[in-house]
């Protein structure tokens, strides 16, 4: 077998995965940051029940999407060893901000944030969590930022072979930039939106006794979902003008596309040049889902007087498009990824010269591994997350009280 297809493939899975996870945690923190805000000025108990049962969500889903997220950062070394040496200047310095923040800020607020409750002061609580959303877009951000270089290399030169980065700025300002990171968070707020509305859409459906509370989230999810789905659908069209002027491979085509390719004839051979239509297929489904989860305008008006619930079947339609999102962003990541192909930096190195060198076997080997295990650590997270959100919110784990016999134990540490 073809060891840079094995990897190529392996890669896909693995950042696929993860990719799921991230959105999920972009969408429920910022949900989680309004929520927390809303029970702070108004004090209403409410608030902080909602909390404390999505903080216990998104705490799951953060935990093991951490676990695969170091799952992924290993294939730099193993697969993609010639990206790693060629441009791992320029590539790393925007990776290398993300590991600190992420790892090091983020989890650092996080693990405050949920060993803090009843231990500090409610301001001083709500602003880890504040913390803790911050980071993450940071941490999308530089993310992003790291992608769009291989989208459209700027700001470096290369010297004895190797890229090196001239100009920290032009990272910031690439082209392939601004509007993909846009769209990658309106599709978790979407995601995070649905998730909520349809959870709560089930607990509704069941007539829990919590039915204050999930109306309540239900109204969050549903609304968050819809006013992101506009904004998503912007985003997305706004890329295609930037994208089709600097890769004309992607999705244009005409005498842009044939210069460019006689060029690369040129520096590297001859060879296929064009992107699988792979890329072009999952583009078109994703359009078309975004056009469908757009019908979640319809929903609003039924949040009047509650006929949303009454009638019942907006409630199942909920649940039946919960996967839609989720769909459309492995389709969107697919249409982006596999569009660039076949270079790891488009129009600077090729797939071929970038991957390690490698046995097939080995190579076979690490895919069947690493799918495995980031294929259980998807199973487990959902089975985790339906189980608790299952539970309701009757009392989650997350935010519990201290026992009036143990308050010896709880004294705050922060004052």
């Amino acid at each position: 077998m073809d060891p840079l297809l094995l990897a190529r493939l392996q890669f896909a899975t693995t950042t696929s995965i993860h990719f799921l996870f991230v959105a999920v945690t972009l969408g429920l923190v910022t949900l989680l940051v309004g929520l927390q805000t809303a029970g702070y000025l108004t004090g209403k108990p409410v608030y902080e029940r909602l909390t404390r049962f999505w903080g216990q969500l998104y705490v799951i889903n953060y935990v093991l999407g951490i676990a695969t997220g170091i799952v992924m950062e290993f294939q730099f070394g193993l697969n993609w060893s010639g990206l790693s040496r060629y441009v791992g200047n320029v590539f790393g310095a925007p990776l290398a901000i993300e590991t600190l923040v992420a790892f090091f800020l983020e989890s650092t607020f996080l693990g405050m944030w949920i060993f803090g409750w009843h231990r500090l002061r409610r301001g001083v609580h709500l602003a880890l969590l504040w913390g803790v959303a911050i980071t993450a877009y940071a941490s999308a951000f530089w993310i992003m930022v790291a992608n769009a270089w291989l989208q459209n290399p700027v700001g470096y030169e290369v010297r004895d072979g190797i890229a090196h980065l001239t100009d920290f700025g032009a990272l910031l300002t690439n082209p392939t930039f601004g509007m993909a990171f846009g769209h990658v968070i309106s599709a978790s707020l979407v995601t995070g939106g649905l998730l909520m509305a349809a959870v709560s859409a089930w607990h509704l459906l069941r007539r829990t006794p919590d039915y204050a509370l999930f109306r309540t989230s239900l109204r969050l999810g549903l609304v968050t979902a819809a006013l992101a789905v506009s904004m998503l659908q912007g985003f997305g069209f706004a890329q295609f003008g930037p994208v089709g002027q600097l890769q004309p491979t992607k999705f244009g085509g005409g005498p842009e596309r044939d210069a460019l390719v006689a060029d690369w004839t040129a520096r590297f051979g001859p060879g296929d040049w064009e992107p699988p239509v792979l890329s072009n297929v999952g583009l078109g489904f994703m359009i078309l889902i975004g056009f469908t989860l757009g019908a979640l305008w319809l929903l609003l008006p039924l949040l009047w007087r509650d006929w949303i619930i009454r009638l019942k079947a907006p409630l199942w339609l909920i649940l039946l498009g919960l996967p839609l999102p989720f769909v459309a962003m492995l389709l969107g990541w697919i249409a982006r990824e596999v569009g660039r192909q076949p270079w790891a930096a488009y129009g600077l190195l090729p797939t071929a010269q970038a991957v390690s060198p490698v046995s097939p076997g080995l190579m076979l080997t690490s895919l069947i591994g690493f799918s495995l295990l980031l294929g259980a650590l998807a199973v487990t997270n959902w089975v985790l997350l339906a189980r608790h959100a299952a539970r309701g919110a009757q009392d989650p784990a997350l935010g519990r009280p201290p026992a009036p016999d143990s308050d010896a134990h709880h004294q705050p540490v922060f004052v």
